[in-house]
């Protein structure tokens, strides 16, 4: 599985769950940030723990990615434009995270968008288990049917905003049970028909 998108767009704070365990307030809409394009591996890549941070997250996420130049989609046309999902891992360094006050460092380094191992087309995305596992250990463990923002509101939401191109991403949240890696584990991010997304953490 390889993508050439233009850009991958985020979803902060979309299950409930999660925004329990953050503190957070439920958001009235959904809260948008950007991982740059460097930072977007595939399956078996290894995730580079940088220097600068000492607390490295997992979060376990269903991808959409887009079929095709759309903008202005309304949730009823959303599926139109889907070429399916996918799975993904939204790492984050956490103290910096805090540190900085928002996303862009924190989530930004290269190899912090793991994807894969396929885009699965016909598949419910509003009822999905999805799970993490850090060294075959389960540490997320949760359903779609917790997001706070449907797959097709997101889209409809993003694409309001920005015009979408062919394989570009959305990563549509985290739910509970977030947590750190250490250089040598092996994470995997398993969403119910599409599959398992295994990466190692390295220095």
């Amino acid at each position: 599985m390889k993508l050439k998108p233009t850009k991958i767009i985020c979803v902060g704070l979309n299950y409930h769950e999660h925004a329990k365990e953050m503190g957070m307030a439920i958001p009235k809409e959904p809260v948008l940030f950007m991982k740059p394009l460097t930072a977007l591996i595939y399956d078996g890549d290894s995730i580079v723990y940088p220097k600068q941070t000492q607390d490295l997250h997992y979060e376990a996420e269903l991808a959409i990615v887009i079929k095709d130049h759309c903008r202005n989609v309304a949730k009823t046309d959303a599926k139109k434009h889907i070429q399916g999902y996918t799975c993904a891992n939204d790492v984050t360094a956490r103290d910096l995270q805090k540190l900085d006050g928002q996303w862009t460092r924190a989530k930004g380094f290269d190899t912090f968008c793991p994807v894969g191992p396929k885009i699965v087309s016909d598949i419910d995305p509003t009822k999905l288990e999805i799970k993490c596992y850090l060294n075959g250990e389960l540490k997320q463990s949760s359903n779609t049917l917790d997001m706070i923002f449907d797959v097709y509101e997101i889209v409809e939401f993003v694409s309001s905003i920005m015009t979408l191109e062919k394989d570009d991403l959305i990563l549509t949240g985290t739910p509970s049970g977030i947590g750190s890696m250490q250089a040598g584990d092996e994470v995997v991010v398993e969403v119910g028909r599409v599959g398992r997304l295994r990466n190692r953490i390295r220095k």
